[in-house]
């Protein structure tokens, strides 16, 4: 299969797992109503953002959209739409060396773009799938980048949004009306829903002879195929309110064969006009009958999915003062309802001024669902001013914008777990350290059902994980419990296996280790960092 490469790809293909992991602190000014609500709002860089999250969210979320940076070259624009910003010249620098200063801004945009793709795809449920808008500078790159991390047998589509409804007046060649969004699964486990009949669609059909079946619309009786191509389907029907035999055409032929007509005679399902005595006959299609729902298309008309005009509207309605256009809600309601549950978790990584989280509100005040969201964005001043700002509004209400309920909680990112010396911070509390000691021993987020009240974290696979830190065993000594001795071994709560213990140090021969089925991972040297 081919594969893309790049100036600086060897620098950053796995960079996702040399990043470190840092704290994240909530800010309860910012934070807005039911904080156990379950959606949060995560002000820092995307990438460490994303690490920080992984101990709490890896294989958990059902759906990612994503609305990256297009790499258009504008600098000009209020978000900013480029790759040559200071921070990400910054980052390029530290991640990818002196080869940083030959990138092209293609170059740039794909090291910026590959370890933070990395590191969504472990985010995702192997029932999950990712959405990402995209134009035509970079979806081309996009696709080869995509197909490498996710793998090529797991894209689903590239779909077409109508963004526009006619051409912008600054056209010059051809009048852009779309965007692409490309959509990948994790794995062969993803399953796409119907999406709901629109009224326009159930509007068709009627009931004008009052069949106790209810609704339904005619279809044509008859298929393209010829009589000498399908000969079994070349035979003459009784209309039984004119007694006139009825011959199809030799270019096309009934669609159904002659034991499946007599069936649908009984069952009353034939149509001869309002009157009877029509010569064409058509197949009563009851509404109640068909699948309740719509196979979801490529092309992704405004009239479904919104469009730009809309979605400045929608923003401006809640911040007045902004200028720069998001995506529509209409259109993230649309990916999830092809792609989630009522109970799903998703994750935007670029969250701009909010869009996902409003949309992910609308919908659950919608359907009654109890979907929630984790949404970050590194600009601090669009995180505080506009994504907060809208998802507080929509969640509480605001001026003729009813309340549509739900909260967030607002983070910051915190100092990192190791200072520059490789030490774990005084700051780090037991619970902070239990989730990264569980994630990066078994690459499972921390259990829900897990106390944090003593040192066993959980057991996974058959093997218990214990850790021995300050905050859980009150102090540093050696009798305060941080390292492993025998008293400190027949403290802990027992376990019928392989136990895996994090501490300080310990003081049990490796003999009585082995008879214990003990294997001790010495604090901070063996916690890893990567994914």
């Amino acid at each position: 299969m081919p594969r893309l490469d790049w100036i600086g790809k060897k620098a950053v293909v796995n960079h996702h797992r040399e990043v470190p992991f840092h704290l994240l602190r909530e800010n309860p000014e910012l934070s807005v109503g039911d904080p156990g609500s379950g959606n949060l709002l995560v002000q820092g860089d995307n990438l460490l953002a994303l690490k920080a999250l992984l101990p709490y969210y890896a294989g958990q979320v059902k759906c990612i959209y994503i609305d990256p940076p297009y790499n258009t070259g504008n600098e000009g624009w209020v978000y900013n739409d480029n790759v040559n910003s200071p921070e990400m010249r910054e980052w390029l620098g530290r991640a990818v060396g002196k080869e940083a200063e030959d990138l092209s801004r293609h170059d740039k945009w794909l090291c910026m773009m590959y370890p933070r793709l990395a590191l969504l795809r472990e985010f995702l449920r192997d029932d999950g799938a990712i959405f990402i808008s995209i134009d035509d500078n970079e979806v081309h790159f996009l696709r080869m980048m995509m197909d490498e991390i996710f793998g090529a047998n797991n894209f689903l589509c590239s779909f077409a949004w109508e963004k526009r409804y006619s051409p912008p007046p600054d056209t010059k060649d051809i009048g852009y009306l779309h965007e692409t969004l490309l959509a990948y699964r994790k794995s062969s486990k993803f399953q796409r829903n119907l999406l709901p009949l629109t009224f326009d669609q159930t509007g068709r059909y009627k009931n004008p002879d009052n069949d106790p079946r209810g609704p339904w619309q005619s279809m044509d009786y008859s298929c393209r195929y010829t009589a000498s191509e399908r000969p079994n389907l070349f035979y003459p029907i009784i209309n039984r309110n004119t007694e006139e035999e009825i011959w199809p055409k030799e270019t096309r032929v009934w669609a159904m064969s002659k034991e499946v007509h007599e069936k649908n005679e009984k069952e009353n399902r034939i149509w001869w006009g309002k009157d009877g005595k029509s010569s064409t006959p058509r197949l009563k299609n009851f509404l109640s009958e068909i699948q309740q729902g719509m196979i979801p298309v490529s092309l992704l008309k405004h009239e479904v999915a919104g469009h730009t005009d809309e979605a400045a509207k929608e923003l401006r309605a809640l911040v007045p003062e902004v200028k720069f256009t998001p995506k529509p809600t209409r259109l993230i309601r649309h990916l999830m309802q092809i792609s989630s549950d009522k109970d799903a978790l998703i994750l935007d990584s670029f969250a701009g001024s909010g869009t996902t989280g409003h949309a992910v509100l609308a919908q659950n005040a919608s359907d009654g669902g109890n979907r929630r969201f984790i949404l970050v964005e590194m600009d601090e001043h669009i995180c505080r001013k506009i994504t907060a700002q809208r998802l507080s509004r929509v969640s509480q209400g605001y001026e003729k914008v009813p309340a549509l309920g739900g909260g967030f909680r607002f983070c910051e990112l915190s100092e990192p777990l190791f200072d520059e010396r490789g030490n774990i911070r005084s700051s780090v509390r037991f619970s902070d350290l239990a989730r990264h000691v569980y994630f990066t021993e078994t690459g499972e987020p921390l259990p829900a059902t897990a106390t944090l009240d003593n040192p066993l974290l959980g057991v996974h696979n058959g093997t218990a994980v214990y850790l021995l830190y300050n905050g859980i065993l009150k102090d540093k000594t050696q009798r305060g419990g941080n390292v492993l001795t025998i008293a400190i071994l027949a403290a802990l709560p027992g376990h019928d296996g392989p136990k895996v213990i994090y501490g300080t140090a310990c003081r049990i021969d490796h003999e009585r280790q082995r008879r214990e089925e003990i294997v001790f991972k010495q604090l901070p040297y063996k916690l890893k960092t990567g994914v």
